[in-house]
């Protein structure tokens, strides 16, 4: 059975959301069951009685670490919050995984003080899938380091594609640089130098991709410091969310255009499933001696249930194990 702590009260929509994503995910998947971390009076009123009850446990912890909150000094001065508490717990071997939709910098924090990194990672990184006309791509780092030398950036790649081959079953995944450029001497003094190093680092390194071939899908891992990578996730998730909203004013427009979105109707809903990020769940945290899944802030239920698969899928598929072995070669 593979115990995955959910920081309850870690989101915008935090504990209600949270905690009917959690019992949605103990009462469907198998093999799992929930620790929730947070205040035990609230979180047993919101629990008993409901479906995949019987498969969650409650821990209390009476602080919560706010979304505005400083990551560091929070989790220092909250060491009984539901987050920090999480991750004691997957220390301490009480949890395989921990979930948290709350403050991104706090669950860094909260993760590398308790978790611990893997031996020989300078830093670990945020990945994120991202949707493409093939299917997804992962990003990393999309934002847990807004300043990185080449050296990061080529444990980035080396931890994307381990992660891409175990948990995505992706053969032999093709590494790119995101650059502004495809020749290698393009781009900043960290691009150039990465290039470099990444064309020596026995990976399928496939050279730089600019970032309007990121939706295309020919790359698998896309390496890039977490302060472009970051970028290009929100600039990714508003553009998603227009293009949508574009596409449901047209379909108003006249008759028309209506009867035409009808029968249109079924393949525009799978396109919007492919684009919604609740459906990916959430970013594993690569480079943390322990699985940390790192849901949007904006996470609802849907989005919990497929964070607690991740997490379930990394646990399963051992990632962290074969990173540190790879790593420690």
């Amino acid at each position: 059975m593979t115990r995955i702590v959910v920081d309850a009260f870690g989101g915008d929509y935090a504990p209600e959301q949270i905690v009917e994503g959690a019992l949605l995910a103990a009462a469907d998947l198998d093999g799992i069951s929930i620790i929730l971390t947070g205040d035990e009076r609230r979180l047993k009123a919101l629990v008993s009685g409901k479906a995949g009850s019987n498969r969650v446990e409650i821990v209390h912890a009476p602080e919560v670490v706010q979304m505005d909150d400083e990551p560091v000094a929070a989790v220092r001065a909250k060491p009984d919050s539901s987050l920090v508490r999480g991750a004691q717990l997957v220390r301490q071997g009480e949890g395989q995984a921990l979930v948290s939709a709350g403050n991104t910098g706090a669950a860094l924090a909260a993760a590398l003080f308790n978790i611990g990194r893997i031996k020989g990672v300078e830093r670990p990184a945020i990945s994120t899938l991202m949707p493409t006309a093939a299917g997804f791509s992962l990003v990393l780092d999309v934002g847990a380091n807004a300043d990185c030398r080449p050296t990061q950036l080529v444990q980035f790649a080396h931890m994307g594609s381990i992660y891409a081959a175990e948990v995505l079953k992706v053969h032999s995944p093709r590494v790119g640089l995101l650059n502004v450029g495809h020749e290698p001497g393009k781009g900043s003094q960290l691009a150039k130098e990465a290039y470099n190093l990444l064309q020596d680092a026995g990976l399928n390194f496939i050279g730089n991709v600019e970032g309007r071939e990121i939706p295309s899908g020919h790359v698998d891992v896309i390496v890039c410091d977490g302060f472009v990578g970051n970028i290009v996730l929100k600039f990714a998730e508003g553009l998603a969310s227009t293009l949508l909203g574009m596409i449901k004013e047209e379909a108003q427009r006249n008759l028309v255009c209506t009867a035409g979105a009808l029968l249109m109707k079924p393949g525009f809903r799978r396109i919007k499933r492919r684009m919604d990020p609740n459906e990916y769940g959430g970013a594993p945290l690569l480079g943390i001696n322990g699985v940390v899944i790192i849901a949007h802030g904006a996470s609802n239920a849907k989005a919990i249930y497929n964070a607690i698969r991740v997490a379930r899928e990394g646990v399963q598929n051992n990632y962290v194990q074969i990173i540190a072995e790879r790593m420690a070669r």
